[in-house]
């Protein structure tokens, strides 16, 4: 099959992808593989899960998770475009999306989506039981992502509640049960999230005004710094209170002090009539990602 120039988007040309043999690039393309970005911003609240638990002599479970949330993300950016292609073709940014352009068939689409689940499940099969229902628990939402920017102004919430889901995955892959520790690292990892896809929304309003998407980043208009400032201080409470639930000293908190002087930095900076800067501060999320870590290690590992 010839494949016109026209509708293959340069990120095929170029990179990682680029070096991929033709056939292969619509597939590569339809996983993201040239944006990293999701597989961080999914790994992360997994990471901090397993760290804040104190990891248990788990160390492995960081690897295992970082390649379930590869697979799933991968997956999950398959499940949406399958859902989008229609919306997908008349939005200037995403109408060279191979389901939109028709490189790629629906029937492939669902067979690439089967053959990354089973990476997933290859993922499952390394936690307790516990976790594993944990973690299956999260299909249901996932499902229902790419339908909720067509329900609510807030879809960026639901993204929230599925893309921190590690969150409650990590801890009980560590000890064995839940508690309240995720479920506040979980919710602090939801009102990031809506930050940073705030921030990622405002380079689309103008395209999703267009074609009746909504977002936060359209709720917020010119207030949307200011969304994305409350909803990052809302995340470093939410974290410090996990911290504090494992650790209620004081001098633990200190461990979060970086993380917020970046996150600050980010709401001071954006500005939503700049849609290049904020796409740059979105993916500046994944040095804000490693930093939680870093503040989790430092607590989990310490002597309790």
């Amino acid at each position: 099959m010839t494949i016109r120039s026209d509708i293959v988007p340069d990120s095929e040309r170029r990179g990682f992808i680029g070096a991929l043999p033709p056939r292969l690039r619509p597939y590569a393309s339809l996983m993201r593989l040239d944006r990293p970005i999701g597989t961080w911003l999914l790994y992360w609240p997994c990471a901090w899960s397993v760290a804040l638990a104190g990891i248990g002599g788990r160390w492995d479970l960081f690897l295992w998770l970082a390649l379930g949330a590869f697979a799933m993300r991968s997956a999950g950016c398959v499940y949406n475009d399958i859902v989008d292609r229609d919306l997908d073709k008349r939005v200037e940014r995403t109408r060279l999306r191979p389901l939109a352009s028709g490189r790629v068939s629906l029937r492939s689409a669902w067979i690439l989506i089967a053959l990354l689940c089973a990476i997933g499940l290859a993922v499952l099969l390394q936690l307790n039981l516990t976790a594993a229902v944990v973690a299956l628990a999260s299909i249901a939402p996932v499902a229902a992502y790419p339908f909720m920017k067509r329900i609510t102004w807030w879809p960026q919430a639901w993204l929230g509640l599925v893309f921190s889901w590690g969150a409650l995955v990590g801890w009980p892959a560590v000890t064995g049960t839940l508690g309240w520790t995720p479920f506040l690292l979980w919710f602090g990892s939801i009102a990031w999230v809506v930050g940073y896809d705030t921030l990622y929304a405002i380079q689309d309003i103008e395209d999703d005004a267009l074609v009746g998407v909504k977002s936060s980043a359209r709720r917020l208009g010119d207030n949307a710094p200011l969304g994305v400032g409350l909803f990052y201080a809302a995340a470093i409470a939410l974290w410090g209170a996990a911290i504090w639930s494992v650790r209620p000293d004081w001098l633990a908190l200190i461990a979060l002090v970086p993380a917020a002087a970046h996150l600050a930095n980010q709401a001071l900076r954006a500005d939503p009539k700049d849609g290049a800067l904020a796409l740059r501060l979105f993916r500046s999320n994944r040095t804000c990602g490693l930093l939680v870590l870093l503040a989790m290690l430092v607590v989990g590992l310490s002597p309790r």
